[in-house]
């Protein structure tokens, strides 16, 4: 056995396995998550066990899933679905992962990127005017 076999610790959410917290449902989930998360997740559990079908219903017929629901709480249920979430222009592709439980959908499609400058344009400036004459 090598080091790296040995450091590497298997994956637990609050000291449960991902296989024990795919047995439990929505409101049986949130008794593990923190207080902010779980009162939204007691809140829209209805909303997200209706998710979680829709998810089965699609990957079962091989369509992508795609969603505006940026405040959806991921539980163990959507682990290894790939969902594509609304950034406000276009579809972002996620794949979700188990460290994402607990986590809301839209924090991992960003509504803003980073602005890339670039130069002038022509007739942004004296110099450009007085090149464009020629």
């Amino acid at each position: 056995m090598s080091i790296i076999e040995s450091s590497k610790k298997p994956f637990s959410f609050r000291g449960k396995s991902l296989e024990e917290l795919k047995t439990l449902d929505v409101r049986e989930f949130a008794k593990y998550l923190k207080s902010r998360q779980r009162r939204m997740a007691l809140r829209q559990f209805q909303e997200i066990e209706n998710f979680v079908s829709r998810i089965k219903k699609k990957t079962e017929k091989g369509k992508a899933v795609r969603t505006h629901k940026r405040g959806l709480i991921i539980v163990p249920q959507m682990v290894g679905v790939k969902i594509q979430i609304y950034n406000g222009k276009e579809f972002v592709p996620v794949d979700i992962a188990k460290e994402m439980i607990g986590y809301r959908l839209g924090e991992f499609a960003p509504t803003r990127t980073k602005v890339k400058h670039s130069s002038a344009g022509v007739g942004a400036t004296k110099g450009s005017k007085a090149k464009s004459k020629k």
